[in-house]
């Protein structure tokens, strides 16, 4: 079996060196980094991760919290592409993920203590209520921690999200100037902070255009098609309905797109609706559902980015960041003006 020392000895440096590579120490030169970096390939060479551990008092591991009100598990078509792109930069720094399977607030244990119990280095905490009582603890606990979605504040704690307030602005314009002025919102029953930042920007949407958005428009249900579909169904006993809809997320406007149209409604003449995610089924939806796209790979790149700051850097403050939203147009909106063409231009949010 290969040691450090044969590394060593074929390197031309000391076993001393070989351990500051193998821990990623700064203190050595990228010469002699590449040059040991090589030797360990070529001679087939896998550090001990327990003695390495050991070493540099790391295990090498994050730890990832994750509530799933949808129990669709790691089927959710977000969670999907944002862990994808955060064990991307994981593995490039030589961490592996731990996924805590849990599906409800009530059913986990304190997360501080789960986290402690298996050592990780830092805590990735995505669709977490901020009520749910085990959220304080581990802002407390001082392990590194990055929340997706969920507006933490602590000492080693940040947070990131997408621009949801901004994104449903964008929304409500394009329908606007297509004509539209009677307007109706999905929105999340859960009290995410995405489902109420995008009734913060509906609202601040409407009032910009100086447009009613009665309470009976404003239908509360999850991010499900099924959710979707119910709200649609008791929109459609209202007796005005809207010429426009916007969806808190993509799989609500599928289930609504399958109620409208057991209704004898065609999606893009009929009524207008706007997603919010750009789901990758959108693909295959005809008519194309026009949607606010996030940025889910640069969600997970920049959420493993800043863990690993404050993993690497103690002192460093905790991120507070937004990653923008961009209108994705489709079929699905009708333009009202008459002899008016629907606006077609891709509109990004910065």
């Amino acid at each position: 079996m290969t040691t450090i020392y044969d590394i060593a000895k074929r390197a031309g440096v000391s076993s001393a060196t070989v351990s500051r590579v193998i821990n990623e120490h700064r203190d050595v030169s990228e010469k002699t980094r590449q040059n040991v970096k090589s030797i360990m390939a070529e001679l087939d060479f896998r550090p001990n991760a327990t003695a390495r551990g050991l070493a540099t008092k790391s295990s090498q591991l994050i730890g990832v919290f994750f509530q799933d009100h949808l129990l669709t598990g790691l089927k959710h078509p977000f969670l999907q592409d944002v862990l994808s792109s955060f064990e991307v930069v994981a593995g490039e720094k030589g961490y592996d993920l731990l996924l805590f399977a849990n599906y409800s607030a009530e059913s986990m244990d304190n997360y501080e203590a789960r986290a402690r119990r298996r050592d990780v280095d830092g805590v990735l905490l995505f669709g977490i209520s901020k009520t749910d009582p085990n959220v304080s603890a581990i802002i407390k606990s001082q392990i590194p921690c990055i929340s997706i979605d969920m507006d933490l504040y602590g000492p080693r704690t940040g947070f990131l999200a997408s621009d949801n307030v901004g994104g449903a602005i964008l929304a409500i314009d394009h329908f606007v100037e297509n004509g539209h002025r009677d307007i109706a919102f999905f929105a999340d029953i859960y009290n995410s902070k995405p489902g109420l930042d995008r009734l913060i920007g509906y609202q601040q949407a409407m009032n910009k255009h100086g447009l009613p958005y009665p309470s009976e428009w404003t239908l509360h249900s999850d991010f499900s098609e099924q959710g979707g579909y119910e709200a649609a169904q008791r929109l459609l006993s209202l007796e005005k309905l809207p010429s426009a809809l916007f969806c808190a997320s993509d799989t609500m406007a599928l289930g609504a797109i399958e109620a409208l149209s057991m209704a004898a409604l065609v999606v893009g003449q009929d009524i207008s609706i706007i997603g919010f995610d750009d789901i990758a089924i959108l693909k295959y939806l005809k008519p194309g559902l026009t949607t606010i796209r996030q940025n889910r790979e640069e969600i997970g790149r920049r959420a493993a980015q800043a863990l690993f700051d404050m993993i690497d850097c103690p002192q460093s403050h905790p991120p507070i960041l937004t990653i923008p939203t961009e209108l994705v147009i489709r079929e699905s909106v009708a333009c009202l003006i008459p002899s008016s063409k629907p606006v077609t231009e891709i509109s990004p949010n910065y």
